[in-house]
This record gives structure tokens, C-alpha cells and sequence, in this order.
């Protein structure tokens, strides 16, 4: 009786689990391959019955349907007749229509002014905290090259930083301003705190 732990034994043993692991990898294979099949199958009987289900036809515009209209390049503005700018009143007579100023346009201005105002006070923090970052970035770099590329975006920052410190003093200005404008209105406070 041949050893059950024999080198040829082991061998035949390790060949047969080989085999039959193939052949059940092959046949998880082809199983998942034959349901994919089904499935776009059925995906494509779907599709054609819905599109019989569909009962009219798409309609397809051509050329005749939109008839001769072509582009027409818009027509030239004239010089003004000088007749007809005598019959116009000079402009001084003309006056716009006043804008009514009352609680709705008053909390209007205010409010985008102040949201004006609110978004470059943001703009200003996080320019501060831009050119914070690049100085120590700029102080614990080793490499020239490197320091001069950041101490270029520092600069850029701090142009950036002055421009909107100037926006934020003239936007206060505007509050100010609109403030003062309402009260020789004639507009209660309230309107525009």
C-alpha cells in the first residue's frame, strides 16, 4: 500500500485540488458572464418595448420647415433728422422721472452697502491670513529661489491688502453717506440702520 504522505501522493493531491479549482473559477466565470448576458438582454427587450409603446414619431425639422427666415444683419443708426430734434425739448426740459424714495429703496441701499462692506472684511481677513502663512513659509525656507517666488506672492497679497483696506474705508464712507442722505430726506432712522 503506497504511503499516503509519499512525494508522488502529495503531488497527485496538490494537481487534483489545482484541477478542481480551475474548474470551479471557470465556472463562476461563465455563471457571471451568463447573467450578464441575461441582464443586457432584458435591458434591450425593455428598451424595445418601450420604445413601440411610444405612439408618435419624433419630429424631425429640416431646412423647409423654418422657411426663408436668414439672419438679417441689424439696420444702421442713422444720423438724428434735424428737423425732428426740433420738435424734441432740449434736455434741461426733459427730466427723468423722479425714483420714488421711500422705506423699500432706503433698506435697499443700506443693505447692499453694508453687504458690500461685510465681503471685504472678509477679503481683508483672509488676505491677512495669507500673507501670515507666506511669512513663515518665507522664514523656514532654505532655498533663494524658493524665498523670492514667496516673497513675490507676499507682495502680491499685501498690494491686494491695501487696495481693499481703501475699499473698506470708502465703503464705510458710502454708509455714512447714505445715512446723512437719508436724513435730509426726510427718511426715519429706522430705514437705514
Amino acid at each position: 500500500m503506497p504511503n499516503q504522505h509519499s512525494p508522488s501522493n502529495r503531488c497527485r493531491r496538490w494537481r487534483s485540488w489545482c484541477v478542481r479549482g480551475a474548474a470551479a473559477l471557470l465556472a463562476l466565470g461563465v455563471s457571471v458572464s451568463l447573467v450578464e448576458a441575461q441582464s443586457l438582454a432584458e435591458v434591450a427587450r425593455r428598451e424595445a418595448e418601450r420604445r413601440k409603446a411610444i405612439k408618435t414619431t419624433p419630429k424631425v425639422y429640416t431646412n423647409k420647415d423654418l422657411g426663408s427666415a436668414s439672419y438679417r444683419p441689424p439696420t444702421p443708426v442713422s444720423a438724428p433728422d434735424p428737423a425732428a430734434a426740433a420738435q424734441t425739448p432740449p434736455a434741461e426740459a426733459r427730466t427723468p422721472p423722479e425714483e420714488v424714495k421711500d422705506e423699500k429703496y432706503w433698506r435697499q441701499r443700506i443693505t447692499q452697502a453694508r453687504e458690500n462692506l461685510a465681503r471685504a472684511e472678509i477679503l481683508r481677513a483672509a488676505l491677512e491670513s495669507r500673507i501670515n502663512a507666506l511669512q513663515t513659509d518665507f522664514v523656514n525656507r532654505d532655498d533663494p529661489a524658493q524665498q523670492a517666488v514667496i516673497a513675490q506672492d507676499r507682495q502680491k497679497a499685501m498690494n491686494e491688502m491695501t487696495r481693499t483696506t481703501a475699499d473698506i474705508e470708502r465703503l464705510k464712507k458710502e454708509i455714512t453717506d447714505i445715512q446723512e442722505e437719508a436724513r435730509k430726506a426726510g427718511a426715519p432712522p429706522g430705514w437705514v440702520r
